[in-house]
């Protein structure tokens, strides 16, 4: 259910001032849309502060927050998302088609039209409550960042934390997002107890680039120093080159990884560039306005590796793809990941210590 504020319709602006400061340069039709979303000139002129795309959010009260999948691609069988969309704006983000879902745009809407779950916590508490539920790890950030910039006022992920800490329940994050130190004072005791571990994705080690791709994300030396403070409050730290972009970021692969176990990280993993259904050709579209000169040689090795196509959504293929580059890849982790140390999978988060806390009214048991 969303409640949903007034907002003003800024489909029509023009284009190259809508897309300042954001990733995606559209907001091309979503596949369930049936929008003109082209631009129209009405004859008025407008200032440039009054055109730029300001970040808006809805409220989601959800049901249910617990996500199960069984895909063999993944290490987790559960996850949970505090958010929808993600302001971050990563241009190549594999999530901005879920907000197709919602009737909006995976382009400009996926980083500027976001949803807000403050139930979240309530919810996932009554679910970690029911007798049926058996504990395996819970992953937040695989499909938006739990730690965007609007986690700063509506702190939902928080909230999450402190219900997974209080049932002594395992959780590995992954997020760009610095906001994370906020949150040290209960991820360092859960990372001592063998209960967390954080995944810090690591696009490019360029900041300019970085802007580009990424421009509401933590600058890549800050993410840095996120890995060392998680690590020195006890926190266990992969660092993830995610994604390697063909013909763009492939040749920092081994410097992010250097610079990753440098931080402090115990671990490492990589994922190709993944352009399923709206992503691409949005991610053509940043291509065409930032690196023209580049665009036919990254698309060109994308398209190597999945069959002539932009994608391939197969188990097995989607996260890696196929094919002489996608192998060669695979083998410069693997040599950097065991030179640097990286190469050992990290220990099982425990989910021994699961127990349910007393309710507020709960007479504790004479024979525990």
């Amino acid at each position: 259910m969303f409640q949903i504020a007034e907002m003003d319709d800024e489909t029509n602006l023009d284009p190259a001032i809508r897309a300042v400061g954001r990733g995606a340069v559209s907001n091309r039709v979503g596949r369930f849309e049936a929008v003109d979303r082209s631009v129209v000139d009405d004859g008025w002129a407008r200032q440039e502060d009054e055109q730029i795309l300001r970040t808006e959010v809805r409220f989601e009260r959800p049901r249910s927050l617990i996500t199960y999948n069984r895909s063999p691609d993944l290490p987790f069988d559960r996850s949970i998302n505090p958010y929808r969309g993600c302001e971050h704006g990563c241009v190549y983000c594999f999530a901005r088609p879920t907000h197709a879902y919602l009737g909006f745009s995976p382009g400009l809407d996926f980083e500027t039209r976001l949803i807000a779950r403050p139930d979240a916590a309530l919810v996932l508490e009554q679910e970690l409550r029911n007798r049926r539920y058996k504990p395996r790890p819970i992953a937040i950030g695989t499909n938006t960042d739990p730690y965007q910039p609007i986690e700063k006022e509506h702190e939902i992920m928080r909230e999450c934390l402190l219900v997974l800490r209080d049932f002594n329940h395992p959780v590995a994050i992954v997020t760009k997002g610095t906001l994370i130190e906020r949150d040290l004072d209960i991820l360092g005791p859960m990372g001592q107890a063998g209960l967390a571990r954080v995944g810090v994705s690591v696009t490019t080690l360029d900041a300019r680039l970085s802007r580009l791709l990424e421009p509401r994300a933590p600058a890549p030396k800050r993410r840095l120093a996120m890995i060392r403070a998680l690590t020195e409050a006890g926190v266990p730290v992969r660092v993830m080159s995610s994604p390697v972009i063909p013909g763009l970021t492939d040749a920092e692969l081994e410097a992010i990884l250097q610079a990753g176990a440098e931080a402090g990280a115990d671990a490492a993993s990589w994922i190709m560039l993944r352009l399923p259904r709206e992503v691409s050709p949005l991610f053509q579209e940043w291509l065409a306005r930032h690196y023209p000169g580049r665009a036919g040689k990254v698309m060109r090795l994308v398209r190597d590796m999945h069959d002539s196509k932009d994608y391939d959504p197969e188990w097995g293929r989607r996260l890696r793809g196929t094919g002489p580059y996608a192998a060669l890849v695979a083998r410069r982790f693997e040599a950097a990941a065991r030179r640097l140390g990286l190469d050992e999978a990290q220990p099982a988060l425990r989910c021994d210590l699961f127990e349910v806390p007393l309710s507020e009214g709960d007479q504790p048991s004479l024979f525990a």
